[in-house]
C-alpha cells in the first residue's frame, strides 16, 4: 500500500530532529559484525542477517554467536542518531527491575557500545521473538491485536518520572499542539505541501477540541519494526531512543498504516480496556493527523539534509496523499454531503469510532497547563469540557482510504 510505505519510511522522524551530518555509505551486516567484536570483547560471530530498523537514521543487523546466543547491532548513520542512542542507555538504565517486572513484554539491554568516528555504536542481547510486517501483524488473531493494545497502555501507564529523572522532554497538551503548529509552519515555508494537506493540517490543529487530552510517557518512535512478536504475543518492545511526556497518540500513529479499521478498532478496545485514565475521544483523530504529518517531517528533514533523492520521495508521498484526499473528498461531494473540503483527520466510522467497552467511561479531562506559545490561543485551561463523541466538533471527513500499489 502507498500508505502504509510512505508511513513506515517517515516513521524515523516523528520524534527526531535533523541530524547535523549523516553518513552516505551504508554499512553491510559483515560489516556490522566486525563492529560488534569491538564492543563486545570476546564475541565471535558465525551468522549474520540484517534486521529491520530505521533505515535513515541507522544500519542494524542480527548476529548469532557459536552457542546459540544472539545479538543486535544498531550503528547511527548520522550525529542525531547517535544522540538518540545515547538517550536509549540513559532510558533503559532508568528502567528499574521494579519496573521492568510489571511490563508485560521485555526490553533491551545494552551488550556493550563502542565510539568509531565520534558516533555511538550499541550491541544489545537479542529478545524472544520476531518482527513482523504490518499487514501480518493486521491479519493476526484478535488475541495479537489485544496483545498489541494492551502493550501500548503498559507504556502510557509508566510512572512519568521516569521521564523526569533522566531529564527528557515534557509537554503539555497545549505545547505539544503549539509545537505542531510551530513544525506546520515550518514545513509550509518549503513550498512543496500541497494546499489542500495544508489547510487540512491546519484546520485539524487549530481545534482545540482534538487536543484535550492527558499527556502520558510515550515510546515515541513505535512502529511494528520495534515490535517483538511470538506465538501470537508481544514478547518485546525495542527502540527506546525517543521516550518523552507527550501526546499517546503518536504511538498509536503507525496502526492507521494497516487500512485494516477492523485491526486499529480491535486494538484500541484492547488499550482503552487496559487504560485506568478516562477515554480520549479524540485519539484516534490525533493519530490520524500524526500519521499523515510525518509525511511532511519527513520532506522537511530531508531538505536539510540536502538529501535530494528522499526530499523528491517526501514530495512524491505527499503528492499521492493529496490526490487520495481530492479524490475522497469528490466521492463525498456527489453523495451529497456538505462537509467542508479538506476536513480534519478523523471523522465518523472506522478509526474514528468509540472503541468497544468504553462507553461507560468518562471522557478525558483538558490539560490544565495554560501554556500555549505565540500565535496561536487555545481555550482558557479551565474552560469546561463539553460532553462530545468522537463524532462532534472533528467530524470533517472520515479517514481516507489508501490506494494500493
Amino acid at each position: 500500500m502507498v500508505w502504509a510505505t510512505a508511513t513506515r519510511r517517515a516513521r524515523a522522524v516523528i520524534g527526531g530532529t535533523a541530524r547535523a551530518t549523516v553518513e552516505k555509505v551504508r554499512r553491510t551486516p559483515f560489516e556490522l559484525a566486525a563492529i560488534a567484536t569491538a564492543a563486545v570483547p570476546g564475541l565471535q560471530p558465525t551468522a549474520v542477517a540484517p534486521s529491520p530498523d530505521d533505515a535513515t537514521d541507522f544500519d542494524a543487523a542480527l548476529l548469532e554467536t557459536a552457542d546459540g546466543r544472539r545479538w543486535r547491532i544498531r550503528a547511527p548513520r548520522g550525529t542525531e542518531a547517535s544522540a538518540r542512542l545515547e538517550t536509549e542507555m540513559l532510558v533503559l538504565r532508568a528502567f528499574e527491575p521494579s519496573v521492568r517486572t510489571e511490563l508485560p513484554f521485555q526490553m533491551p539491554a545494552v551488550a556493550g557500545t563502542v565510539r568509531l568516528a565520534g558516533l555511538t555504536t550499541c550491541v544489545y542481547t537479542n529478545l524472544a521473538g520476531t518482527v513482523r510486517g504490518l499487514d501480518e501483524l493486521a491479519a493476526g488473531s484478535p488475541r495479537l491485536a489485544q496483545d498489541i493494545g494492551r502493550a501500548l497502555a503498559a507504556i502510557h501507564a509508566l510512572p512519568q518520572g521516569l521521564v523526569d529523572r533522566a531529564d527528557l522532554p515534557v509537554y503539555t497538551a497545549n505545547e505539544f499542539r503549539q509545537r505542531r503548529l510551530n513544525e506546520l509552519d515550518q514545513a509550509a515555508t518549503t513550498g512543496k505541501i500541497p494546499p489542500v494537506l495544508l489547510r487540512r493540517w491546519e484546520q485539524a490543529m487549530e481545534d482545540v477540541t482534538m487536543w484535550r487530552f492527558h499527556p502520558t510517557v510515550v515510546h515515541g518512535d513505535l512502529h511494528e519494526d520495534n515490535l517483538l512478536v511470538d506465538d501470537d504475543r508481544v514478547t518485546a518492545v525495542t527502540g527506546w531512543t525517543d521516550l518523552r511526556i507527550g501526546d499517546p497518540a503518536d504511538d498509536i500513529a503507525w496502526l492507521v498504516a494497516s487500512n485494516e479499521p477492523a485491526f486499529v478498532d480491535a486494538v484500541l478496545a484492547a488499550y482503552h480496556e487496559a487504560r485506568t485514565e478516562p477515554v480520549d475521544p479524540q485519539l484516534a483523530r490525533r493519530a490520524a493527523l500524526a500519521a499523515e504529518f510525518a509525511l511532511a517531517q519527513y520532506l522537511v528533514k530531508a531538505l536539510a539534509l540536502g538529501d535530494a533523492e528522499s526530499a523528491k520521495d517526501g514530495e512524491e508521498m505527499l503528492a499521492q496523499l493529496a490526490e487520495d484526499i481530492e479524490a475522497h473528498d469528490a466521492e463525498r461531494d456527489s453523495a451529497g454531503d456538505g462537509t467542508e473540503e479538506g476536513g480534519a483527520p478523523g471523522g465518523d466510522g472506522g478509526h474514528g469510532a468509540e472503541p468497544a467497552g468504553a462507553s461507560d467511561r468518562p471522557e478525558a479531562g483538558p490539560d490544565t497547563d495554560s501554556d500555549s506559545g505565540e500565535g496561536h490561543s487555545p481555550e482558557p485551561a479551565d474552560a469546561p469540557v463539553a460532553a462530545c463523541g468522537p463524532d462532534d466538533a472533528t467530524d470533517a471527513i472520515p479517514l481516507v482510504p489508501r490506494h494500493s500499489t
